[in-house]
């Protein structure tokens, strides 16, 4: 155990990321040296962010942190401390069962932590973080919370209704980072348009990446997590207007089939979904569009699942990720479904989907051989440089590999041409600036 230093894990999604970042500088600012996800965790404290979810998500919770508890009782860390969605869920059953744990805090009283443990919460540093991503991008949350009451997903109950920040408020966080050196700026939220509504009565998205893009030093701005019902349609306008917001959006659709939309209480139909990709591509050429859809939710038929195919095949997605239906406990389908489709049933239209859309996506990058692109680096790797371009998000979508023929700089932007294609991946080569 090493004194002085708190070690932080983060599980689950950017959200809980951007938490995470901004209590290690807490931290910083309490004196205390600080590792995040270290591959050995040996710290006078150690601070678990958990992700509640769907069920494999808490499973990994719980594991990190009975093993955790175990290197606690065997004297390898010091105090243990728990955080975010799990322990706002399920408080109570954690408290009894693993007693281990110093403390558990929820989703949103995390900044307890530091009085409890002697320390104090800087409110002047409130807009600060300690990056763990590379010095060149990082994820912006603009709210908290959701107002969506889709049947399936327990995400509500635990962050409560929709809290947008103020746009003042996000601005000086854009401003901070540019000077730490941030150029991509990831726009995350559990629902990104339905911004604003709470605190200014209007879907105010479009204004807000007006501003943002408007701030010197922002070289790219990606959304991500928009919902399809009362979409902003302004928005479609600023992304094909400003050079600085990438033409990229990640919307998650679920289905398609009018059954399934309507047993998911997703407050839109088949026919309006179409008509809004549609829209979508037309007023924004050349878009990537990502999508996450959903199998084997209750009440979904072979003729449900065959929409949801043809679907794919029709739209040809350019990015896409899907899931098998969780029976979560307190949402809607748990109180008003029975979960009666198979795992293994689930798990062969997960497969198939997926093998659906990997056909696609090799098709997709194809159509970029011998194209030239902006490709910001990440990182340094024995064979290659690894990139993106403005459609690629870092973690989920592919990734450029740059041959070292030339010496790139890591967050540094080049032009790069694509010399060959597989599905998941590009490789090119620098071209001379």
């Amino acid at each position: 155990m090493k004194r002085n230093k708190v070690d932080i894990i983060t599980l689950g999604c950017s959200k809980n990321l951007v938490d995470s970042e901004q209590l290690m500088r807490q931290f910083t600012a309490n004196g205390y040296v600080i590792e995040h996800d270290p591959p050995t965790i040996t710290g006078e404290i150690v601070v678990v962010n958990t992700c509640g979810f769907i069920g494999d998500a808490q499973e990994e919770s719980i594991n990190m942190i009975l093993e955790l508890g175990e290197a606690k009782k065997k004297g390898k860390i010091g105090q243990l401390y728990v955080m975010g969605c799990l322990s706002e869920r399920f408080l109570k059953e954690l408290e009894k069962e693993i007693p281990e744990v110093d403390h558990f805090y929820g989703k949103f009283n995390w900044k307890e932590l530091l009085s409890d443990i002697g320390k104090s919460y800087y409110r002047d540093l409130s807009a600060e973080r300690i990056l763990t991503t590379p010095n060149h991008y990082a994820y912006l949350k603009i709210s908290e919370g959701c107002n969506r009451t889709c049947s399936y997903c327990s995400i509500p109950i635990m962050t409560g209704k929709y809290q947008s920040r103020s746009i003042e408020d996000i601005e000086q966080e854009v401003r901070i980072l540019v000077e730490q050196g941030v150029k991509e700026f990831q726009m995350i939220a559990q629902d990104l348009t339905y911004y604003g509504l709470d605190i200014y009565k209007q879907l105010t998205l479009p204004k807000l990446i007006e501003r943002i893009s408007d701030i010197k030093g922002v070289e790219w701005i990606r959304l991500h997590y928009g919902y399809p019902a009362r979409f902003p349609y302004d928005l479609l306008r600023v992304m094909r207007e400003r050079e600085n917001v990438c033409k990229y959006l990640d919307i998650a659709l679920q289905h398609i089939s009018n059954n399934m939309l309507k047993q998911m209480r997703r407050n839109i139909t088949k026919e309006e979904t179409y008509a809004l990709l549609e829209r979508i591509r037309e007023e924004v050429p050349g878009i990537h569009l990502r999508t996450t859809l959903m199998v084997g939710h209750p009440g979904e038929t072979e003729s449900d699942f065959e929409e949801l195919v043809e679907f794919i095949k029709k739209i040809r997605f350019e990015r896409m990720g899907a899931f098998a239906y969780s029976h979560e406990k307190g949402t809607y389908s748990y109180k008003n479904y029975n979960d009666e489709i198979s795992p293994d049933n689930k798990q062969e239209r997960l497969d198939y989907i997926m093998r659906v859309q990997e056909r696609i996506s090799s098709e997709i990058n194809e159509q970029k051989l011998d194209k030239t692109f902006r490709v910001i680096i990440d990182k340094e790797e024995d064979d290659f440089y690894i990139g993106r371009t403005e459609f690629d998000s870092p973690e989920v979508d592919p990734e450029v590999l740059v041959t070292k023929e030339k010496t790139l700089n890591v967050g540094t932007f080049y032009n790069v041409k694509i010399n060959n294609t597989d599905a998941f991946d590009l490789y090119g080569s620098a071209m001379e600036s």
